[in-house]
């Protein structure tokens, strides 16, 4: 296995452990009520915690701070309009955790997530 497919994968598993933490751990309920308005400080500190969070995984591979600064800024601007997008979308259509509209967001929006990691640390190769 060549070094960087090494630093690759340990990147996507630090990113995921992180994503469990920052997503089912660390949120407050100001982080959870009211999010279906676009300007809501509580998802602005959600996002927040996730770029704290990929800043060390990020360390850990060795990336220069110029490119980190550029992934931690993108992630949390993506991250704040994914978390928009489904709290808009179950607010609209008033899911519930009981609905299946719910889960389909709920699993829409994860995958949207991920993806966004995949998209960082393609960045991450590309500039390194």
């Amino acid at each position: 296995m060549t070094d960087l497919v090494q630093s690759v994968l340990i990147l996507l598993c630090l990113l995921q452990v992180k994503h469990m933490f920052a997503d089912y751990y660390l949120q407050t309920p100001k982080m959870l009520e009211g999010r279906g308005a676009y300007l809501h400080s509580g998802r602005a500190q959600h996002a927040a915690v996730h770029i704290l969070g990929s800043l060390p995984c990020f360390l850990i591979v060795g990336t220069p701070w110029p490119l980190l600064a550029v992934l931690l800024i993108g992630e949390w601007v993506v991250h704040f309009h994914i978390d928009y997008g489904k709290a808009r979308w179950s607010a609209t259509h008033g899911h519930t955790p009981a609905d299946a509209g719910f889960w389909r967001a709920a699993g829409f929006d994860q995958a949207l997530h991920q993806l966004s990691y995949v998209a960082m640390v393609w960045i991450w190769v590309v500039a390194t």
